[in-house]
């Protein structure tokens, strides 16, 4: 039985609580809201969402970069019986490409959003040949920063079954899915989620995850909703810049709860100084989620090495498997057991293949955790390419189905039944196997890549190849592997080239800059060769590309082209400025074992977003309210930038 039909209920039985939500902005800015409060607030907004033509059955596009705005118009949503699309805001053109590709998708589109972001995409339109699209929301937009009166707007009871999520995929931008989830299916899941946790009376969660993401927006603010607990709330961005900040706010709030995927560890152990953690006090968590991505073992034992001096218990590491389908959670672990993992043979993990337990320290062994088993109200079985359930200890597909499951993508109908069985199964993509009663996730057919804690498509990554670089689709193929102690992917770029290598260098180089300027992500390897492998049906088969890389096979050419770019790069002239030479000093120090010269443009060094956001973290705190992240795309060399930073301090800008 579930705790409440709706996520109305839900807030409504939470308007009298002394419990509520606090937004962290800063190490000295926060801002508590009760439950009641929010219910207020969001009753508010309703009222302008109302305004501009909001009713029960019409779709909501969520584009806003802070919490508070997003919860207040989230929850509007849920009692105006209005289908929310959370879109995550971005500065890119495929970020907005995205957008416009949901609003496509959606029948009665509105959308909240602040009225920079709202010029910015009219802008976009208008360049874009997009102006049709754009006017569907002429009198249906609600500018958040621009929210004034105070009048509530009328709640329209939900039912079980009506829409209250609409979940579209957060790597691709080419062809979105949107993933619908009901009142019913999220409620059945945050059920679940409060049962497999233990959840106590007396729990507090602190969660930086974005909440544009299921994780950050139903793991951690839906769930202690319904749970009536305390949680707070901190922007990507700021954990981003000030990693350190998210475990002083845990000790802070005394937090319970937490959560990350592997790139978050990674992240916050990259800054982590034990000389200045004298006030780390992490006795109060007891269950810390990790997922979002492949889990690493090796990681987790570092961390909680690293954070053990400071009360963090070896217990605390909760993995767990989940998805947007499954309205988050899929498999749990028992609490408070400690990190269980198993080694299989890296042969033995094709689809239908009988895994083969070995040595974590034999050549070829790959160590994956263990994520548990089905959390209550949720099957999950693991079947091989014709759909029957495969034995125990047998990789195959890892099929759901259950109350917390998707019945669907909008308005899609042929995804819907690409991935749907007849008789209600779902098929995530991913790959498993059943070992000693729990699930390993071996690997994703779906060939996701998973870097910095984000999703990305290889096709996403190739169209944009094919745009801005032109290089043709079908002549690029993306691919990713996981170095082994890695948090994240290495992005491959295989090019078909059929000159001397030497010609093929300043290809690597725009290679590298386009799909860092493009989607922020820093290419590994840009490797040439002769042809792409594809299947007799014409598809690329990037798996092939990934397993000859492992294998060492484009070892030598990778050598040859390092040796002949190293060779044609100019001969970079040394800091003439006071100015100069600090720039220098930061980006060398946020991109260790680099070459770095004053006209070195940091996107072809593969700088990722978050080394741009490190840079940006030492120039802002040296001259504050200076520059913005995005000055990077007009002036990425240490000399452009400085020159650019000495006339805005000149000007006093």
């Amino acid at each position: 039985m579930a705790s409440f039909p709706t996520l109305q209920a839900a807030l409504d039985a939470r308007a009298a609580s002394s419990h509520g939500v606090t937004f962290v902005n800063g190490e000295n800015d926060e801002r508590h809201i009760e439950y009641g409060e929010l219910r207020r607030r969001a009753l508010a907004v309703l009222f302008h969402l109302q305004r501009a033509g909001a009713a029960p059955g019409s779709e909501l596009i969520l584009l806003t970069e802070r919490n508070e705005q997003f919860v207040d118009t989230f929850w509007a949503g849920v009692m105006g019986c209005i289908a929310v699309a959370p879109i995550a805001p971005g500065n890119a053109d495929e970020h907005r490409l995205k957008f416009f590709r949901v609003l496509t998708r959606l029948a009665r589109p509105h959308l909240a959003v602040e009225r920079a972001a709202w010029q910015r995409l009219a802008a976009f339109a208008a360049a874009n040949g997009l102006e049709r699209e754009w006017a569907r929301l002429d009198r249906h937009t609600v500018f958040l920063d621009e929210i004034a009166a105070e009048t509530e707007g009328r709640r329209h009871p939900a039912s079980a079954g009506d829409v209250a999520l609409v979940q579209f995929s957060s790597g691709s931008t080419s062809e979105p899915k949107g993933v619908v989830l009901t009142h019913g299916n999220l409620v059945a899941n945050i059920d679940a989620i409060i049962d497999g946790i233990d959840a106590k009376p007396e729990d507090r969660s602190l969660s930086w995850m974005p909440l544009t993401h299921d994780m950050g927006l139903i793991g951690f603010h839906l769930t202690p909703l319904v749970a009536d607990v305390d949680h707070a709330l901190m922007p990507t961005a700021l954990f981003v810049r000030r990693p350190l900040l998210w475990l002083a706010k845990a000790t802070q709030h005394r937090a319970s709860v937490l959560a990350s995927p592997n790139f978050g560890y990674k992240h916050y152990l990259k800054s982590f100084d034990p000389a200045k953690a004298a006030g780390l006090d992490l006795s109060s968590v007891r269950v810390v989620f990790n997922g979002a991505e492949p889990i690493s073992a090796e990681l987790c034992a570092e961390f909680l090495a690293a954070l053990a001096p400071y009360g963090l218990r070896g217990d605390v590491m909760f993995p767990v498997y989940g998805l947007a389908e499954a309205s988050l959670a899929v498999t749990f672990p028992p609490p408070g057991r400690p990190l269980a993992a198993v080694a299989l043979d890296r042969g033995r993990l094709g689809l239908g293949d009988v895994a083969r337990t070995v040595d974590a320290a034999v050549p070829g062994a790959v160590t994956f955790v263990r994520v548990g088993t089905p959390v209550r109200g949720c099957a999950l079985r693991v079947a091989g390419a014709d759909g029957a359930t495969l034995p125990d200890g047998t990789v195959g597909r890892i099929l759901i189905r259950g109350d917390n499951v998707t019945q669907g993508y909008y308005d899609d109908p042929a995804t819907t039944a690409d991935w749907m069985t007849a008789d209600g199964w779902l098929d995530t993509g991913d790959l498993g196997v059943i070992v000693d009663g729990e699930l390993a996730v071996t690997g994703r057919i779906k060939e996701i890549l998973f870097v910095a804690g984000q999703n990305y498509y290889p096709h996403d990554v190739e169209a944009i190849l094919d745009r801005h670089a032109g290089i043709e689709l079908g002549r690029a193929a993306v691919a990713g592997v996981r170095p082994q102690h890695a948090a994240t992917d290495d992005v491959l770029v295989f090019v078909v080239a059929k000159g001397a290598p030497d010609a093929f260098v300043p290809v690597a180089r725009t290679v590298r800059r386009v799909v860092n300027e493009q989607m922020g992500v820093a290419v590994a390897a840009v490797v040439p060769v002769p042809r792409l492998p594809k299947t007799t049906s014409g598809k690329i088969q990037r798996y092939a590309l990934a397993r000859d890389w492992e294998n060492g096979v484009y070892a030598d050419v990778v050598l040859r082209l390092a040796t002949l770019e190293a060779a044609a790069a100019p001969t970079a002239a040394g800091a003439t400025g006071e100015l100069e030479q600090m720039l220098l000093e930061m980006c060398k120090s946020a991109l260790p074992g680099k070459s770095i010269g004053v006209d070195d443009n940091l996107f072809e060094l593969g700088s990722s977003s978050l080394t741009l956001a490190q840079i940006y973290e030492r120039i802002e705190a040296a001259y504050p309210g200076r520059l913005e992240v995005t000055d990077f795309f007009e002036y990425p060399t240490v000399r452009t930038m400085a020159g650019f930073l000495s006339q805005r301090l000149a000007d006093g800008g």
